[in-house]
């Protein structure tokens, strides 16, 4: 059984910065490919980044280009989030998925297998 484990949410100002990690234990955390999304009050999931199991390959969301940055070692994988907005202000989890492919990258929840309780993130305006 994979468990899945986010911290470092919280609550910052507009433009400030806030770096989340997620562990997953239980296997090989390189065989998993990783990813975040964010679900913000009465609005759907959304997906914000992924990463592959090799961390060379990785997506985001349009809106968070440029701002936010996903990243891995050995052990945790991150989203460094600057110039936060009001926008992001969301319950942010991370998922794993064990992926045959070393650079597969997933943007659907439907595609990850394992999830964490979720992080969150408050941006004050």
């Amino acid at each position: 059984q994979v468990q899945v484990v986010e911290s470092g949410g919280g609550l910052v100002q507009a433009g400030g910065s806030l770096r989340l990690s997620c562990v997953a234990s239980g296997r090989p955390f390189s065989n998993y490919a990783m990813g975040w999304f964010r679900q913000a009050p009465g609005k759907e999931r959304e997906f914000v980044a992924a990463i592959s199991r090799s961390g060379r390959t990785t997506y985001y969301l349009d809106s968070v280009k440029g701002r936010f940055t996903i990243s891995r070692d050995n052990a945790k994988v991150y989203l460094q989030m600057n110039n936060l907005k009001p926008e992001d202000t969301a319950v942010y989890s991370c998922a794993a998925k064990r992926a045959a492919v070393i650079e597969r990258i997933m943007v659907q929840a439907s595609s990850y297998d394992y999830w964490g309780q979720g992080t969150q993130v408050t941006v004050s305006s």
